[in-house]
């Protein structure tokens, strides 16, 4: 792979000083109530430079593009088709410790997803706690090798 990489850094027609943005998902936040709102939204974004796909789930009021862009730049994308726009607030609610904090837990969030707050991440030391506890005499659940 090495030598691909070179061949194609030999050949490339953009400017020495000028880096390429990384492949990266972007997901965004779009309010859409019908097939117009989400064709609109979808040739907006799909008409950045750079953008390799698109997708549009209106069901989770969703947007993902994949590809060399930027994330401020999608977004003000997205906002330029008159709609309320944010990054997405969300992630999957097996990655979170604590999902039923009072800040995580969002009704209006599509199943499966909680809000990405802090207080929802367990602490840095959580871990030595559950690990000291393990083998300890007051924990019932502990583990006995005797």
């Amino acid at each position: 792979m090495g030598v691909l990489d070179h061949l194609f850094d030999l050949f490339e027609t953009t400017p020495r000083g000028k880096k390429r943005k990384p492949m990266q998902t972007v997901d965004i936040k779009v309010k859409m109530d019908c097939d117009g709102c989400e064709r609109k939204v979808r040739n907006a974004v799909s008409s950045i430079r750079g953008a390799k796909s698109v997708e549009v789930n209106r069901k989770q009021s969703r947007v993902t593009v994949t590809g060399y862009v930027d994330p401020n730049k999608v977004l003000k994308k997205v906002k330029s088709t008159g709609k309320r726009a944010e990054f997405w607030p969300y992630v999957p609610y097996n990655l979170v410790a604590y999902p039923y904090v009072a800040q995580a837990y969002d009704k209006k969030a599509p199943s499966g997803y909680v809000k990405n707050v802090v207080q929802a991440l367990p602490s840095p030391n959580a871990t030595d706690e559950r690990l000291t506890t393990l083998f300890s005499d007051e924990n019932p659940n502990a583990c006995s090798i005797m």
